[in-house]
């Protein structure tokens, strides 16, 4: 095989998008959602003045809470994986021969011999003992290493992006028009959502969207609700 062909081979695994497509997935899905229903549910206790402002503030403050959130998040998981590399490298330090022998017996627990077992483990800890331990014993990997900033800006700029969509539903002329329209945009942006979703992370189209549509649905139904028992009450 070429070398061009073994690198496409490895281009096309997706294990190195996890972290910012999960953040953006979750970020336009949340935008389209929560600013969908946030509005239909005004426009469902007749508050019609107020669609546009609550579509903004939806927007601005989804965002931040998006980016703030992500990041508090996925640096918690940076802060173990920095735990962790420290102890490994103490552990090391204390027992080479123990960790060595650690490392041996995970290879055989995954098949190899213990003759082979035992030559690659040495061969691995003369090269790089940390980043053998690291990999094979804790699962860390550069292509899924936690990124708090990009998680963070992949979810505030997938919120605004998501929120904008169903905020152009607003602007129908009449009130009936409005929530219609906001739904229809809404089904359209979640239809595009998950079609993006699922080629970005090479899953199937037809499931991917089926669930986002969904939850969206159910998300904007069960806030129309409140919104309309909020109208009849006379809150």
């Amino acid at each position: 095989m070429e070398i061009a062909d073994q690198q496409n081979g490895v281009e096309a695994h997706r294990a190195h998008r996890a972290g910012w497509l999960r953040a953006a997935v979750l970020g336009s899905n949340d935008g389209l959602v929560s600013t969908a229903s946030l509005m239909i549910g005004i426009v469902s206790a007749g508050k019609n003045d107020l669609v546009i402002t609550a579509g903004i503030a939806a927007i601005a403050a989804g965002a931040m809470s998006m980016a703030v959130g992500e990041y508090v998040s996925v640096k918690s998981q940076n802060d173990i994986e920095k735990s962790d590399r420290e102890l490994e490298i103490r552990q090391l330090a204390q027992d080479p021969n123990g960790e060595l022998e650690e490392l041996t017996q995970i290879y055989e627990s995954r098949g190899i011999s213990r003759h082979l077992a035992e030559q690659v483990a040495k061969e691995l800890h003369e090269k790089d003992a940390l980043a053998a331990h690291l990999r094979d014993e804790l699962g860390h990997h550069d292509a899924t290493r936690a990124r708090p900033i990009q998680a963070a800006v992949a979810s505030a700029l997938s919120f605004t992006a998501g929120g904008l969509i169903p905020f152009l539903g607003a602007f129908a002329p009449s009130l009936g028009g409005k929530a219609l329209s906001i739904i229809a945009t809404t089904f359209v942006g979640l239809i595009i959502a998950g079609v993006i979703s699922a080629k970005t992370a090479g899953a199937s189209v037809t499931k991917t969207t089926f669930r986002i549509l969904t939850g969206g649905a159910l998300g904007m139904a069960i806030t129309a609700g409140v919104g309309q028992l909020a109208h009849i009450s006379g809150i």
